[in-house]
């Protein structure tokens, strides 16, 4: 999709909020799940702690006593990565007893590491211990006044809130993705479900530029409902403009024909006069003009209004057939090779129009053959429709490239020995214009003149 396109732009939105909202929801999860984590090992650590005060605090011990394993057996394996330390602090030399885990190691103080007393009176934090382990360590001061000042402190490998978070982090991560995956699929369905409408209403436009609808029909939802009626009442607010200037163009062309034939009927009561002829002359000039000019127009409006499809077919073989009766008497053949699904986006007399300028004038010059073919083209561009290009070859003598510049004029003519106004090339040039296609004349590969009509088709 277009970077324009609104439902990129939806879909984009959409993904970009998801992946911020899952990635903050996945860092506070994780982040609460370690915390719980630590929780739980600090409160066995704490457990730990009591014990060991309980039995620093019993009276009348020996104070070389062997404390038991406080019911963890990594407290009797050498650097398990579990230890306790009880440090009597009020003597010259501070006496340490220890865990057999802790061989012949220590343990760090965390009041040298700047940690604080909580209100519990406990200091919590993580310290380094043998071989480079990562320990999550507790200590308590413990005053029992004459019986002496200690410091308890009990250790755990950190491996376990480690390995335990990680672990988390593993199946938060898997469960987000597949969470994302379904949302972002949701996310595309309610693009495209909640833009549907407007995706109608696009295929509609299109049906009626085409001719094979006049109106926006159906029911939409209510926010773009006003949409379908302002269109439809925009086709029939132009559908009124354009008879309206069909009316003014034919109103124009009975009030202008009037006068012409009057000038013409006078002049031609004094034919042997030279300025008679001169007047019937510029007469006809006017009107083959006027005759020029309003046919654009007649296009020009129809154009502009809703557009009807002709088949190209039938519309070409009945003018071959026309054309090799009115040329019959020069023996002149006319073929014609078309696609049969060709269809023109407009009306065939606008069609029959151009064609049949292109084949009559190719008639009048052909030595004994004209070949029409018409074929389908893909489109040129990205947004554009189908093109028509229709050929007309004739075997006559052919135009120089200075002699096509000439024909292509209005009115221009090489030869006043063959019948017409000159007009024709012009006015199928105007028409093509009008429904944004064009006219070009080359060498026909039969020796004469080739015309290639290009138009838009369906």
């Amino acid at each position: 999709m277009p970077a324009s396109s609104l439902a990129n732009r939806l879909f984009l939105s959409a993904t970009a909020w998801l992946v911020v909202i899952l990635a903050i929801t996945g860092v506070v999860l994780s982040s609460v799940y370690k915390n719980a984590s630590e929780r739980a090992f600090d409160r066995r650590l704490n457990l730990y702690l009591r014990t060991l005060i309980a039995e620093v605090a019993t009276p009348d011990e020996p104070p070389d006593r062997q404390f038991q394993s406080l019911g963890e057996p990594l407290f009797e394996l050498p650097l398990s990565g579990w230890y306790w330390q009880i440090t009597r602090t009020d003597t010259e030399k501070p006496e340490v007893r220890s865990s057999r885990s802790l061989w012949d190691k220590k343990l760090p103080k965390l009041e040298e590491q700047g940690a604080e007393l909580t209100a519990a009176g406990i200091r919590l934090g993580y310290v380094d211990g043998p071989e480079g382990q990562n320990l999550r360590m507790v200590e308590r001061p413990v005053d029992l006044g004459a019986d002496g000042k200690y410091l308890v402190s009990v250790a755990g490998d950190d491996t376990e809130i480690f390995d335990e978070t990680r672990s988390f982090d593993y199946y938060l991560g898997g469960t987000f993705t597949a969470l994302g995956i379904v949302l972002l699929l949701t996310t595309v369905f309610q693009v495209r479900f909640g833009l549907a409408p407007l995706k109608r209403i696009s295929e509609s436009i299109a049906d009626i530029r085409s001719g094979r609808a006049e109106r926006l029909e159906g029911e939409f939802p209510v926010e773009i409902a006003p949409l379908a009626r302002e269109t439809n009442a925009l086709i029939d607010a132009n559908r009124e403009i354009v008879e309206r200037a069909r009316t003014h163009v034919g109103n124009l062309a009975h009030a202008i024909k009037t006068p012409l034939s009057v000038i013409v009927n006078e002049a031609g009561a004094h034919a042997a006069d030279p300025f008679a002829e001169k007047v019937m002359e510029q007469a006809d000039v006017m009107r083959d003009q006027v005759a020029h000019h309003l046919e654009r127009a007649r296009i020009a409006a129809r154009v502009s209004v809703v557009a009807t499809v002709t088949e190209v077919a039938p519309a070409i073989e009945a003018l071959r057939r026309t054309m090799e009766k009115i040329h019959r008497d020069r023996g002149i053949v006319v073929e014609a090779k078309a696609n049969q699904s060709a269809k023109f986006r407009g009306e065939r007399q606008d069609l029959e129009e151009m064609v049949g300028n292109l084949v009559d004038n190719a008639c009048k010059w052909a030595a004994s053959r004209v070949f029409i073919e018409v074929l389908v083209e893909a489109p040129p561009k990205a947004g554009s429709g189908p093109r028509l290009r229709i050929i007309v070859d004739d075997d006559g003598r052919g135009l120089s490239e200075a002699e096509r510049a000439q024909v292509s004029r209005r009115g221009q003519r090489l030869d006043e020995s063959k019948p017409g106004s000159g007009l024709g090339l012009s006015i199928v040039t105007d028409l093509a214009a009008l429904y944004g296609g064009s006219l070009s004349l080359g060498s026909a590969p039969i020796g004469g003149l080739r015309a290639e009509l290009v138009l838009p088709a369906i």
